[in-house]
C-alpha cells in the first residue's frame, strides 16, 4: 500500500481563501494542501497495516506500507529505494491511496520527456542580418512538433497520446539576438505509440527544422525520462480484489486509464501491477483550497480493508 506524504507546492498563496496548511475541519471536510494527496491515505493505509499486524498469523502472504516522501517531484526516491532494497520483499501487487470516490485508476499513459536545445549565430538584434535567432528557430520547432500527426486511441487502451512543449528559455536583454533556446517536451505514450515512436517523431521535426532554417550548430535532443503506459484488466489483482471489494460495500465505482503518469507507470516498468487511485471526493488537487471530504473516509477504509484481507486470505 503507497500514499506520498510529500505535496505540491502551495502557489499563490494569496489566492487560498484559508491556510494552505490550516488542516482545519470544516463543514466535515479537512483542509490544507496535501489533505487529499494523499495524507488521508496514509493514514488509512497505517491504520489498516496496524490492525492486520496483530492477524498475520491466520494470513497469506505479507503487506508493506511505503509512505513516499519523493512524490511530488516526479522522482519517487521511496518507491525506487524500497525496489532497490535487497531486503524488501517484492510486491506481487500495489494500491496506491491517490484520492477519488468513483472510480478505481487501473492504468495510466506513459511518458517520453526530453530536452532540446536549439542554436543560431549571436549578434546584435539591430543587425542588418536576417539570420534568424535561437528563439525564432524553437518557435518554428514548436510549430513542427505541435502540427506533427499522432494516432488516435487503438485497441483496448481508451487514450490517444498527446504532446506538450512544457518549457521554453533562451535569450539575454533586448538588443543581443540569442544563440541559445531550450525547449522542455513531454509526450503522453500508449502501446500504440510508445517511446520510440515519441523519439523518432521529435528527431524528425527537428531534422526538418535543420534543414529548413539552418544554423551553426545541429538541434540537440537529450531524453531525459521515459515511463510505460499500462492497464491492468478488471480481473488482474490488485484492481479485481479492490473493485469486488467496493461493489460489496454497495459502491458504484469505474475502472479508469487515467492521462497523467504515477508510481504506478514506474511500477508496470518492473513488471508489478499497480492500482492508482480509490480515495475520498477531493477539490483543489494541486491548485488552489485543496480540501478532502472526510465523510467519505469510513466507507473508502471498508473498501481497502476487505481488499487487503481478500488477497491475504488466499493461500496461493
Amino acid at each position: 500500500m503507497d500514499a506520498c506524504v510529500d505535496t505540491a507546492p502551495y502557489g499563490d498563496e494569496a489566492a487560498w481563501s484559508f491556510a494552505p496548511d490550516s488542516g482545519e475541519v470544516v463543514d466535515g471536510w479537512l483542509r490544507g494542501r496535501g489533505a487529499a494527496d494523499s495524507k488521508l491515505a496514509a493514514a488509512m493505509f497505517c491504520g489498516i497495516a496496524a490492525e492486520l499486524h496483530g492477524r498475520a498469523g491466520a494470513l497469506h502472504g505479507g503487506l508493506a506500507v511505503l509512505l513516499d516522501v519523493d512524490e511530488h517531484t516526479g522522482g519517487f526516491g521511496g518507491a525506487r529505494a524500497y525496489l532497490a532494497d535487497r531486503e524488501a520483499a517484492r510486491p506481487a501487487g500495489v494500491m496506491i491511496g491517490y484520492p477519488g470516490f468513483d472510480e478505481v485508476v487501473v492504468g495510466g499513459r506513459g511518458l517520453w520527456r526530453a530536452a532540446i536545445a536549439v542554436h543560431a549565430a549571436s549578434g546584435h538584434s539591430g543587425s542588418r542580418r536576417s539570420t534568424p535567432g535561437a528563439v525564432s528557430r524553437a518557435a518554428h520547432l514548436v510549430r513542427l512538433l505541435e502540427e506533427a500527426g499522432l494516432p488516435g486511441a487503438g485497441g483496448e487502451f481508451p487514450l490517444p497520446p498527446k504532446l506538450t512543449v512544457t518549457s521554453c528559455h533562451g535569450g539575454q536583454g533586448f538588443s543581443v539576438m540569442p544563440d541559445l533556446c531550450e525547449l522542455g517536451v513531454d509526450i503522453r505514450t500508449t502501446p500504440v505509440f510508445d517511446a520510440r515512436a515519441a523519439e523518432q517523431l521529435v528527431r524528425e521535426a527537428v531534422a526538418e527544422l535543420d534543414a529548413k532554417v539552418s544554423a551553426p550548430r545541429p538541434t540537440t535532443i537529450t531524453p531525459v525520462a521515459s515511463w510505460p503506459p499500462y492497464r491492468l484488466g478488471t480481473d488482474r489483482q490488485p484492481a479485481a480484489a479492490l473493485l469486488d471489494a467496493a461493489a460489496v460495500e454497495g459502491l458504484v465505482v469505474r475502472p479508469k486509464t487515467a492521462g497523467p503518469s504515477n508510481i504506478g507507470n514506474l511500477l508496470a516498468g518492473e513488471g508489478i501491477p499497480a492500482t492508482a487511485g480509490f480515495g475520498v471526493r477531493h477539490e483543489g488537487l494541486h491548485g488552489v483550497d485543496e480540501r478532502a471530504c472526510l465523510e467519505d473516509l469510513p466507507a473508502v477504509h471498508a473498501v481497502y480493508r476487505r481488499a487487503v484481507l481478500s488477497l491475504l486470505s488466499r493461500s496461493s
